[in-house]
């Protein structure tokens, strides 16, 4: 296992200072092991918020119940805690995360009509509008991690060719196509980016003092919209991924083309879309269905 010295030690301080019982023990092993497992299946070598958002998913998508995900949930953020009051890791990766609740719907998704709202919220009039728009629309029409739009650089897009490169979890690189839309946002960010700058920098999102924005910087942004536009959901940047996802497969997308764009290794984390658009199908059906 990639943490199993970490673990194992992690495991003898909670014992002895903590005296736990044995059985309470045996549930954080294999609570952290199933962790690391995840890691190794998808390659991360640096887990973020996507990557315990994404792990979450992918238990419930086992039919784990709610309350062992949300005791997973403790142990592995307790874990990273002991790691940095340790000094084997500077800051934990999940120290700025929301809490997760388990009572909710997972994943939840936006609608096209919250969409468009959110897409409105941003006061074009100001610079911070026109680039707020560009991380909204990007984050929604390419279905990206926040930590991949982060990450983008200038030379990352083609608007000619209306596709973008980023890298994904364990540094794998693929091309995402991007529509008319975001072309024509992106394009009028593009123009005035200069203005944010005071020096150099090869990103394509920055800050309004030029640096380089971070993944809560980002968060900051869509909670700011979400709440001018009144949306009454739980609007974080991983959910425009969801509905990315969601609204394609609705549409007609097949599955692996889907997996493709999201940059999934395994299909198995892709098809949970598929059982979100049961469910909305499963509603149609028995509102409008005579016999439903």
């Amino acid at each position: 296992m990639i943490l199993k010295e970490q673990i194992d030690a992690f495991l003898n301080f909670i014992q002895f200072e903590k005296g736990l019982a044995d059985n309470t023990l045996k549930a954080y092993k294999s609570d952290l092991e199933i962790f690391d497992k995840f890691l190794q299946k998808h390659e991360i070598s640096a887990p973020d918020e996507d990557s315990l958002l994404d792990f979450i998913f992918e238990l419930k998508n086992s039919k784990h119940a709610a309350l062992s995900i949300a005791r997973s949930l403790v142990v592995v953020k307790n874990f990273y805690k002991y790691l940095v009051r340790t000094d084997r890791m500077k800051k934990s990766p999940f120290e700025d995360m929301d809490s997760f609740k388990t009572n909710k719907k997972i994943p939840e998704v936006l609608t096209s009509e919250d969409i468009s709202r959110l897409l409105s919220a941003p006061d074009m009039s100001k610079k911070e509008g026109i680039r707020d728009k560009a991380i909204i629309e990007l984050l929604y029409s390419a279905g990206l991690r926040v930590s991949e739009l982060a990450g983008l650089e200038l030379t990352d897009i083609n608007l000619d060719e209306k596709v973008l490169r980023c890298f994904g979890k364990g540094s794998k690189e693929r091309m995402v196509p991007i529509g008319d839309y975001v072309v024509e946002t992106l394009s009028g960010y593009i123009d005035i980016r200069k203005t944010f700058l005071k020096d150099f920098s090869p990103y394509l999102f920055v800050t309004r003092r030029g640096t380089r924005f971070t993944r809560v910087g980002i968060w900051k942004v869509v909670k700011n919209h979400a709440k001018k536009a009144g949306i009454e959901k739980d609007v974080y940047p991983h959910i425009f991924r969801h509905s990315f996802a969601t609204h394609l497969l609705a549409g007609g997308a097949d599955l692996r083309s889907v997996q493709e764009m999201l940059g999934h290794a395994d299909i198995s984390t892709t098809q949970i879309y598929t059982h979100v658009d049961k469910t909305r199908l499963k509603k149609i059906h028995k509102q409008f269905h005579p016999r439903g």
